[in-house]
């Protein structure tokens, strides 16, 4: 398809770099992670152009290797904030006005040099500073990003071509503006993939950019916008500020130009941000959007029907990849009984066959939890379950923070299919299990769909299609993101939009051309070739 002169086909997705022995794509990475470890970075703050520094400098540590200093970044304030807001809206009518095929020119060199030269050095700040495994990196902070970026051009270039027809005498027209005022992308630490789309979705769409990543993700959030910069973004149009939270949603939900907020994070805070613009309306210019995506409890369940070693290589994945802090990990299985026993033993197998470890060791499996809160706190759930009489640790338990936050993958049986380990959020390497009767499916099937809040991910897994039609319907809205026979992790751009509904978020589905309509706001033109001159309708007149 074309928009003027411009071709923007669907792309495919960025090929998967395997980081095999010997290959020259590993070579490369460990390279830049050893340049990236002596560097000792100093990293500013990116407002209106200009690099800014403070007096308050905060530390990065790798996760895996909490002794060592990466670097440290410049922490800001509410005036910085405010900076922010100021670049931003002296950037927007220029902004706005570039023509969208050069908007789109930027992200797609972006695209290309992340995909090129810049990728050991995304791969390499994801691993470092979010302790993720080389794969893990690749098909996130590499392969996604790049995939947001170029399948955004295509999704948008699909929407300017929706025109509305023309009558007699008369030309329509549409033209997609971008929200009057800033929009504020609040980024999460777990996907360096997330950081990048939340504010550039929106810049696409010509609207500027205040973005605030979680200080756990600084490191690579910072590698991307050098990216952007390199790319030819113009100055004010993201701007990169390291705040707390509750400092940025004092000035950015009190201020009049504020329009939208594109977040990732916890299903706390983003009600609290929804309860705080909602209070705030009457002092807005416009509604406000509202985009969010949040917690999850996300189930495996599986039939009867199932083979086991289908069922145990989905949970040992869907749970244990990048220590289970994807949005969508297996969380929580139920697992009928005639299947349960050789379940359980296969899953106690793959966890004790796991490596843990740092990540430059390219033989572990698992890496360290992101920090030490999240460390406590996950701890704090295993300890619970052992002292719990319904709950048995089938394997793990373990946790060591002396050198990185390392919690050995858990795998729980419990007898309670209501316990806090199966109905809250726990987002670590901890799964819990519920064996029920292999003849009462429909009592599993509530049982899935009224234990969580959350309805984010999750999957069935059976060879009998019956089951599988059955669960499909059943369950339609316990998960925005569904999967048959397969983990519920791994959504790829453009194949599985992404996004689910009940506590899980307002589903706008990133990775599709829905995500994009939230950043636009439509205005519908009518011309008229031969105007009217008398108001009198031919029904007026006298037989």
């Amino acid at each position: 398809m074309s928009i003027g002169t411009f071709s923007y086909p669907l792309p495919a997705n960025e090929p998967v770099l395997n980081y095999g022995p010997g290959s020259a794509e590993k070579k490369r990475l460990k390279e830049v992670l050893a340049e990236l470890k002596n560097e000792q970075a100093d990293i500013p703050m990116y407002i209106g152009g200009r690099e800014v520094r403070t007096e308050k400098k905060v530390a990065i540590h790798p996760p895996h290797e909490n002794k060592h200093v990466l670097g440290y970044f410049h922490a800001g304030d509410a005036t910085h904030v405010q900076q922010a807001i100021d670049a931003a809206l002296g950037a927007r009518e220029s902004w706005a006005a570039m023509s969208w095929e050069s908007r789109a020119g930027i992200f797609l060199k972006a695209a290309d040099l992340i995909a090129g030269k810049y990728r050991p050095y995304m791969n390499g700040t994801t691993m470092l500073g979010q302790s993720k495994n080389a794969y893990q990196a690749e098909i996130d902070a590499a392969c996604e990003l790049i995939d947001f970026l170029r399948f955004n051009v295509h999704f948008l270039g699909e929407i300017y071509k929706q025109q509305p027809v023309s009558g007699p005498g008369m030309h329509n027209r549409m033209e997609y503006r971008p929200l009057e005022g800033f929009v504020l992308a609040v980024t999460p630490f777990n996907f360096t993939a997330i950081g990048g789309n939340l504010p550039t979705s929106a810049a696409l769409c010509g609207n500027v950019v205040v973005w605030k990543p979680a200080n756990t993700q600084v490191y690579s959030a910072q590698m991307f916008m050098r990216i952007l910069r390199e790319a030819g973004l113009p100055e004010g149009v993201i701007n990169l500020v390291y705040v707390d939270g509750p400092t940025l949603g004092e000035v950015c939900f009190n201020h009049r130009d504020f329009a939208g907020v594109h977040f990732t994070g916890s299903t706390g805070v983003f009600n609290k941000m929804w309860e705080t613009i909602g209070k705030n309306m009457s002092s807005y210019r416009t509604y406000p959007r509202i985009v969010g995506e949040t917690g999850g409890k996300d189930f495996v369940l599986v039939h009867k029907s199932a083979n086991a070693d289908v069922v145990a290589t989905a949970l040992l994945r869907g749970a244990f990849e990048f220590q289970g802090q994807k949005c969508s990990a297996a969380s929580r299985a139920y697992i009928p009984s005639n299947i349960a026993e050789d379940v359980k033993a296969k899953l106690v197998e793959g966890v004790k066959s796991f490596k843990v470890g740092t990540v430059e060791d390219f033989t572990n499996f698992v890496n360290a939890v992101i920090d030490e809160k999240s460390f406590d706190k996950i701890r704090q759930y295993i300890d619970d379950a052992a002292k719990d009489p319904n709950a048995t640790i089938l394997v793990g338990g373990d946790a060591d923070k002396s050198k990185g936050y390392f919690i050995q993958p858990t795998v729980i049986e419990t007898k309670n299919p209501q316990s806090v380990t199966m109905c809250e959020e726990i987002f670590g390497p901890v799964l819990t299990i519920y064996v029920y009767d292999e003849n009462e499916f429909e009592q599993a099937l509530e049982l899935v769909d009224t234990t969580s809040p959350y309805a984010l991910t999750g999957s069935i897994i059976a060879t009998d299609r019956a089951a599988i039609e059955r669960a499909t319907v059943k369950l339609k809205q316990a998960a925005g993101n569904f999967y048959i026979n397969d983990k519920p992790t791994g959504a790829v751009v453009g194949q599985q939009p992404f996004g689910g509904a009940r506590a899980s978020g307002t589903n706008d589905k990133a990775g599709s051309i829905l995500n994009l309509y939230r950043w636009l706001s439509a205005r519908t033109i009518k011309e008229t070739f031969q105007p009217p001159v008398d108001y009198r309708y031919a029904f007026l007149q006298e037989q």
